[in-house]
This record gives C-alpha cells, structure tokens and sequence, in this order.
C-alpha cells in the first residue's frame, strides 16, 4: 500500500498545498489500492479515468492559486448519490444501469470544492439494512478480521462500502446516507469516523430516497478533523430541497479547538439496555472519564421514550418507503419486465426488481399506511415520535451533547443475521432515536473488543450545534487514542 493511501485527508490537503505531491499522484496511489482491494467488494462503479482528469485539473488550479478547499482529494461516493453521466442504481436491480443527467446537490459541491472522485460505493439495496448483504451487487467485506478467525465480516450498511473503503486506505473520505444511523453503525464497525448531520442540513437533492423525513448525508472519514472538512463543503442550502435549512454554513473545523471545560455531558440512563456486553459497559465508562478528565461535567439525563425508538422507527420508515418507492415501476426509468398488460409490467417489474428486505419494508409500509391501520400504526407512532424530540429537548436543558455507545456489539460475520430481521434491527437501536428527533451525531473509534474489532462511542449534538458537537467529538477522539488498523489481507486473495 502507497504511504500516500495512508494520509488523512487533512494531511494531503496539506502536501497537496505545499506540492510536495500531486494531485495525480495521488489519485494514481489510490486507484492502485482500489484495483489491489477487489475482494473487499467496496466500489460497485470505479471511474478511475474520471478521477484522473479530475486530479490533473486540480493540479492546475493548484498551480494557479486558485484551489478549493478540497482541491485534488480523492473521494469514493456512496451508490445512493446521483452522479451526472457515471451508473447510480442504489445497489437495486430495479434502476438496472441508470445513469443520471443531473448531479446531487452535495456531490456537486465537493466537486465545486476541487474534490475527485473514485468511483461509486456499495451499499444495502436502496439503503435498507445494517450489514450490506442485501446490496445487487452482493456484500461488501469488512477490512477488520476477528483475533483467531478467518470469516469475513460485515462492514455494517447501509453504507457499508463507504466505511470499508476509508477503513481500507481506498479513499481520503466518502459520501455517506444515515437513514436510522447507516453512517455512524458502519464507522463503528470499521474504526471510521461517522457523522450524521442534523436533519436540513445537507440537501438531500438528488439523493435516491428513502424514508423522506429521516434520510441526511453526511461524511465517512479517518478523523474528526477530516469530518469537519467534508461537512463544511457538503453542508449548504439547497432551494430544489424543500427540507434544506436556509442558516449560514460555519468553519466546522475552526470549531476543534480542543477546549471542552465547563461543557455538561449528558448520560442517558436508557442507553444501558439488557444484555449490552461488558465491553460495551467498560468502553462507555472510559468515554465518561475521559471526557471528564478534560474539564467536562457528567450529568446524568432521562430519555423516558427510548423504548419505544426502534418501534415507531420501524412503522414511519417502511411506511415513507412505501411511498418513495412507489415510483420505480418500468415506466419512466430502469428496469422494465414486460406483460401482457400495463398491471402485469408492474407486477413483473417489480418483483424482479426488489430484493427480499426491500419488498419486506414496502409490505409493512403499505399495510401500517392502509386504510383501518393507518391511524392504530402510522399516526401512533409519529405520536411517538414527537414525546422521543421532546425528551431529547428536555435533555438539552440540562446538558451540550450525550455520550453513548454507538452499537451494542461488533461486527458480526456476513450471513450470521441476515435471516433473523429482528436481531439485525436491533443494531440500530442505539442510533435511531437521533434520526427520529432529526439530531446531528458522530461515532468516534474508542476501542477494541476482546476479538480485536473495533468498537464506536456516538455523541449526540443539539439541533444545528456541530459545532460543540465535533469540539467535543475532537477531544475524545484524542484521549480514545485510537491508531490500530486492519491487515491487508485482501492482497493475498
């Protein structure tokens, strides 16, 4: 592997700037380590000459005076983000080999930026899952590997690809999507940094939908300083999003100032669930006392609704899927299956193209939203929904940000879950609550589980407050001291 692949994106950023290296050269070092990584499964549509004249122009503007902030930095990009003129399917048979005549809103202000792009990334089918299996183009391996144990293991989904290919040296950084916490479970996973922006914050224009109300992008990195550089170009206001928050974007990361003194840190009581892992309970620990080590005070907080997160989650996202998804039929775009009538093209379409857990969701979805359920199901638990931000703005009286952890165990091995839907549901059951009260938080690499796998502390921000959000992240990244990494063993493949 180039020891170019192992900068973080804020040090190449820096050489690039001093040109102790090239924008080509670098791009060329990790076209190499994705070509070398195949095993991994990460990218699902490389664009390896797109990138190289994207570096070479960089090198240009470089040369000039006249680089953005993320001038020359390669970029692998989540398959949920429209690209103008390179495949966007969403990792589902039903966009077939779609290609877009439009950009995303966020894509097109990395490449505003100067950023370059690798390529496309895999994920769960239309973001629906926690493991990456349910991806058309099958499941995208973990770089990390259990002490003892040759299994492959999942990198955590829906971004999936997006973690394991900064986990695994392939990009400087990657787009991700948090839908029910699909960017902060696989950086958890993988040893990344995953941050979820509050909801409004990045357009979601030109982003294949999900669940409409809970569906913000956000950036996959190797730091926290790496996280605030990304948001800060990827953050905005987008008039063709009608969720977008008009409010000024800040130097997310001038907010690292490494000071948290006086800061209140809230421990929410109903994070301890039954059965969470000693390690689990231990890293947690460690989090409290490091961050009240650097001047903090821990405060403890009620989140009374909790409980009831994961349920009403599990009604309002199918239910919005439904809705979304609706739209791919054969008609317009996509694949198209043909009968003998315009029902049976539905019909056909549609079978052929969803996979399993995205029909299971479009199934619930349409039943909690039918007549005679949709106010026992649907209009309870956006009920619900509301007493659980009304718990997170009674915290926020008290406290700045929360401490939890980010997942209640590991990585698990690929194939271990995917039949049991319920335990793969409960991955989320630390994260979800933060997309149903539209919260902004991050996962930090703290630890390593007895296996040797990483394992994720989430800080949990105020409304549009990244800013103390990512000060706080900063300072526990530093004192986790987290620096381990996986093998390369994909090379030996």
């Amino acid at each position: 592997m180039s020891d170019l692949t192992k900068l973080t994106l804020s040090d190449a950023r820096a050489k690039l700037m001093s040109k102790e290296i090239s924008a080509v050269e670098l791009t060329q070092a990790h076209v190499e380590a994705v070509e070398a990584a195949v095993p991994l499964n990460a990218y699902v549509t490389p664009t390896f000459e797109k990138a190289l004249d994207m570096a070479k122009a960089s090198d240009e503007r470089i040369a000039k005076g006249e680089a953005g902030s993320l001038e020359g930095l390669p970029l692998g990009i989540k398959d949920l983000f429209c690209t103008e003129g390179v495949r966007t399917t969403a990792c589902s048979n039903i966009l077939d080999e779609f290609t877009p005549t439009y950009e995303s809103t966020v894509t097109s202000n990395l490449w505003r930026d100067g950023a370059v792009m690798l390529g496309k990334l895999n994920n769960d089918e239309f973001a629906m899952g926690s493991s990456n299996e349910t991806s058309r183009f099958g499941p995208c391996i973990n770089p990390w590997k259990a002490s003892g144990s040759d299994a492959d293991l999942v990198p955590g989904g829906s971004s999936g690809g997006s973690s394991t290919a900064v986990a695994a040296h392939l990009a400087l950084g990657a787009t991700a999507t948090d839908t029910g916490g699909s960017i902060r479970q696989p950086a958890s996973f993988t040893g990344t940094v995953g941050l979820k922006p509050t909801y409004g914050r990045c357009s979601r224009w030109g982003i294949t939908a999900f669940a409409s109300s809970l569906d913000q992008a956000g950036p996959i990195t190797r730091s926290v300083r790496d996280a605030a550089i990304m948001l800060t170009s990827m953050s905005g206001h987008d008039a063709k999003d009608t969720t977008s928050v008009d409010i000024a974007v800040p130097d997310f990361e001038a907010a690292l100032t490494g000071d948290i003194r006086g800061l209140k840190v809230g421990i929410p009581k109903e994070y301890r669930i039954e059965g969470m892992s000693t390690e689990i309970e231990k890293l947690w620990s460690d989090g409290i006392d490091w961050l009240k080590s650097a001047g903090a005070e821990i405060v403890n907080v009620s989140l009374p609704h909790t409980k009831y997160a994961l349920p009403a989650y599990y009604i309002v996202a199918p239910a919005e899927a439904s809705s979304n998804l609706a739209r791919y039929d054969g008609v317009r775009y996509g694949l198209r299956v043909t009968g003998d009538n315009i029902t049976e093209m539905y019909e056909k379409t549609r079978a052929a193209g969803f996979g399993d857990e995205v029909r299971r969701r479009i199934l619930i979805g349409t039943y909690v939203l039918s007549a005679g359920y949709y106010d026992a199901y649907y209009i309870k638990a956006q009920k619900v929904r509301t007493l659980i931000a009304q718990d997170f703005a009674e915290a926020y009286k008290q406290v700045d940000v929360l401490l939890t952890p980010t997942t209640p165990t590991a990585a698990f091995a690929i194939g271990e879950k995917i039949d049991d839907p319920l335990s793969m549901y409960l991955n989320d059951v630390f994260t979800v609550p933060v997309n149903l009260a539209g919260l902004p938080g991050i996962s930090i690499p703290a630890g390593l589980s007895s296996e040797g796998l990483p394992l994720g502390l989430q800080l949990i921000g105020r409304t549009f407050d990244e800013e103390t959000l990512l000060r706080v992240a900063g300072v526990l990244e530093e004192a986790a001291g987290f620096n381990a990494e996986p093998s390369t063993w994909w090379r030996n493949k």
